[in-house]
């Protein structure tokens, strides 16, 4: 078992302002390397920019893609991207945030003005894409150096495995203050994607039948989202027989691991031999994609979440493809981070939301190799990093 929360260890030292002299962070130097807890220090804030103190911060799959070489990034870099903390200090022309505030940090910052802005697509922000594989602020520019010196980048614009992190103020979205950090920190990124592709992505209708394949963090919120959509069935799809009996605690109605039965003879029989109405794919790998296409009812929808190296091909039996099905990849839910973040905490808060059943682990900064370790074994659905206050 990883240590717990050690609240006796040295809190950084903070300057004039609210910004630390130096506080400390997770960096990764290389692919296939462990991360070293290293001494970083903040540049000067911009006119738009705050500096979050993070009490919590989880690890993600996105993270491991990273630290395994499969998704790109430039190093050294400071990774972690869902992330909740307070404010302490705030650039002169910030908006919407002010110091004091309990925020969740949103990796999808956006210009506003180019042709996906427009067409309300803010997760294909042509400056967002276009600058994230810098891996520094939105603007182009070094939010953190080592303390050494030598810049350091960001993985998402955030960068959350450190004490403190800057952002632009749309990124930090204030939350109430009675939602516990641990939780609201699973909110920026596993459960806004799921939750979120459920509500806002998928045509989810009362009484109808959707399935779940791959029951990890995003996947288990997806489940809720399908049963606060209205749906009469509910499928959850894993390997795991433990990840499966969460998702019935959670709201999944049926059960199937594909080793021991057939998910589209599951999906037929509910559905008068059509299957499932939608099927959203959060496993990430080329068997859950074909099985998803495979089990969907001709004119079904499919919204994948999961994702595989972007370099290798997947397969699919054409037939699987034809009658009027529709496929869509979906990154973040199509998230509107002040509308969606503050909504997910009520719902937490009124007991709509499990969020507590997502957490296998608690651990401290100084356990992040080990922590990852488990998320490779499959051992973890969320691990998350506590700070001290």
């Amino acid at each position: 078992m990883m240590a717990l929360l050690d609240d006796s260890k040295t809190a950084p030292e903070v300057g004039d302002g609210g910004i630390p002299k130096t506080f400390r962070a997770a960096v990764l130097r290389a692919p296939g390397e462990a991360m070293k807890i290293e001494d970083v220090e903040a540049r000067p804030l911009g006119p738009r920019d705050v500096m979050v103190k993070i009490r919590a911060a989880g690890l993600c799959h996105t993270d491991l893609e990273v630290i395994g070489g499969s998704l790109r990034l430039n190093m050294p870099a400071v990774l972690g991207h869902e992330a909740a903390g307070v404010v302490t200090a705030a650039g002169p022309e910030t908006k919407g945030v002010s110091v004091g505030d309990h925020v969740i940090l949103s990796w999808n910052p956006k210009c506003g003005d180019c042709f996906y802005c427009d067409q309300s697509l803010p997760i294909l922000c042509e400056t967002f894409l276009e600058n994230g594989s810098a891996g520094f602020a939105f603007d182009g520019r070094p939010r953190a150096r080592l303390a050494g010196g030598g810049n350091l980048h960001q993985l998402m614009y955030l960068g959350t495995f450190a004490e403190y992190c800057v952002v632009e103020d749309q990124q930090a979205i204030p939350v109430p203050k009675e939602m516990p950090f641990d939780r609201a920190a699973l909110i920026g990124c596993g459960v806004m994607t799921g939750v979120g592709a459920a509500l806002n992505v998928a045509d989810i209708r009362p009484g109808s039948t959707a399935m779940v394949i791959g029951c990890g963090a995003v996947g288990l919120a997806a489940v809720q989202g399908a049963v606060m959509a209205g749906a009469r069935n509910v499928i959850a799809v894993d390997l795991n027989e433990k990840r499966l009996d969460a998702a019935c605690q959670m709201g999944a109605t049926h059960r199937i691991n594909p080793m021991t039965g057939s998910v589209e003879d599951l999906a037929r029989s509910l559905t008068d031999g059509r299957g499932a109405d939608v099927v959203m794919e959060s496993a990430g790998n080329e068997p859950a994609f074909r099985l998803s296409v495979e089990a969907v009812r001709p004119g079904g929808e499919v919204i994948w979440l999961g994702k595989t190296d972007v370099e290798k091909d997947v397969a699919f039996r054409w037939g699987s493809l034809m009658q009027e099905k529709r496929i869509r990849r979906s990154s973040y839910g199509n998230t509107r981070p002040r509308r969606d973040f503050p909504m997910l905490c009520q719902k937490y808060l009124d007991g709509q939301l499990d969020l507590d059943g997502l957490i296998t682990d608690r651990i401290t900064l100084d356990d992040i190799n080990e922590g990852f370790d488990a998320l490779r074994r499959g051992e973890a659905i969320r691990s998350v990093i506590e700070f001290g206050e």
